[in-house]
């Protein structure tokens, strides 16, 4: 029985949201392959997880012997989420781009995952799960668009999902997602329209083959 670990953190809510919608569809096709399976699942904008304190942080380093009860209860709530992280086969990660970033909430879940000397290091304990990211903007940030080096979220989540944590890491990129919202946009609509499609294509595409090769790999 295979595990997916599916995160969304767009602050839209169901189709309102590109990387909501295209996440959805690749779990459906997730799902279809895997009618057993398990996900779990984590809205962090609805329900975010805890910043990192002085508690959650200094109780990674330290023995949980002589944890205080505040660095206890920090550090659980840590365990809950890298536990998840290395249970899953897969991860699907719904990462809209917020003011050339991804949400405050998804660098929390990250945080939280990331301890050095268990999910980050020489022998990172997730290392090889395949992550499936969707990457949503409102505009474009392809190579050779005038905000190109703006992009701060593939750049970003490539150094700490692959370099850090040795994730496989994979990205689906719906662009310019504010073209039906912005008057001064409307001539991008059919580039948004076409970016969307092949986002969806993708997902299920994407999808299928992910769990061909996660069911070969069992056999």
């Amino acid at each position: 029985m295979v595990t997916l670990l599916h995160i969304d953190s767009s602050v839209l809510p169901g189709e309102a949201s590109s990387s909501r919608s295209v996440a959805a569809a690749f779990r459906t096709a997730w799902e279809e392959q895997h009618p057993e399976g398990t996900v779990i699942y984590r809205d962090v904008a609805a329900r975010p997880v805890p910043h990192i304190t002085a508690d959650a942080w200094s109780a990674g380093y330290a023995e949980p012997a002589g944890h205080t009860p505040e660095q206890s209860a920090a550090f659980a709530a840590r365990i809950t989420l890298i536990e998840e992280l290395e249970r899953a086969d897969a991860v699907l990660i719904g990462a809209p781009m917020h003011n050339f970033s991804i949400p405050s909430t998804l660098k929390a879940w990250l945080d939280n995952v990331l301890l050095l000397g268990r999910t980050a290091g020489e022998a990172p304990s997730a290392q090889g799960t395949p992550v499936t990211v969707i990457a949503s903007r409102g505009g474009s940030y392809a190579p050779g668009t005038p905000r190109e080096g703006y992009d701060f979220v593939q750049n970003y989540l490539e150094a700490v999902l692959k370099g850090t944590l040795g994730l496989d890491l994979d990205f689906i990129v719906p662009e310019l997602t504010m073209a039906p919202r912005n008057p001064a946009m409307s001539g991008l609509i059919p580039l948004y329209e076409a970016s969307r499609e092949r986002a969806f294509q993708d997902a299920a595409t994407k999808a299928k083959a992910l769990a061909e090769r996660l069911a070969t790999k069992a056999a």
